[in-house]
This record gives structure tokens, C-alpha cells and sequence, in this order.
């Protein structure tokens, strides 16, 4: 997954702000290493291209994680 393929719909959209969602078939809530490698980068594209990201949920069958209900997305 790339920062541009990420943003191309949300600046099509003209979108102000995103919240990106994605899915862990495993069943495991928690952020791998590269989901927070990715968030960082998404983050970093975001404030270039001056677009809020007001949240990033991971969903599983055991529920969801909040990046920013757990204080990483500011």
C-alpha cells in the first residue's frame, strides 16, 4: 500500500479530512509493525497535502482498535 493509491480517491473527492479503515482476518485488534509504518506515512501525506486524518480503525470478528482512541493519531 502506497500514500498515493491511499489519497487518490480522498483528493478526487476534495475531501477536507479521511479516516482510514482496514480489516484483520486474523482476529488480532492490535497494529502489526507495518500497519504503524504505513499510519506514519499516511500521516506525513496527509499534513502535505493538508488533509486531516481524524482516525485509522483496525476491524476483526473480536471488534475494532482505534489508533486514535489509543492516542496515535493527534
Amino acid at each position: 500500500m502506497h500514500p498515493r493509491e491511499v489519497f487518490a480517491d480522498v483528493i478526487t473527492d476534495r475531501a477536507a479530512s479521511v479516516i482510514f479503515a482496514h480489516n484483520h482476518p486474523s482476529g488480532e485488534l492490535n497494529p502489526s509493525r507495518s500497519d504503524l509504518e504505513i499510519q506514519e506515512q499516511l500521516t506525513q501525506a496527509g499534513k502535505i497535502l493538508g488533509i486531516n486524518i481524524i482516525d485509522h480503525i483496525i476491524i476483526s470478528k473480536r471488534g475494532y482498535y482505534s489508533f486514535q482512541e489509543n492516542g496515535l493519531i493527534n
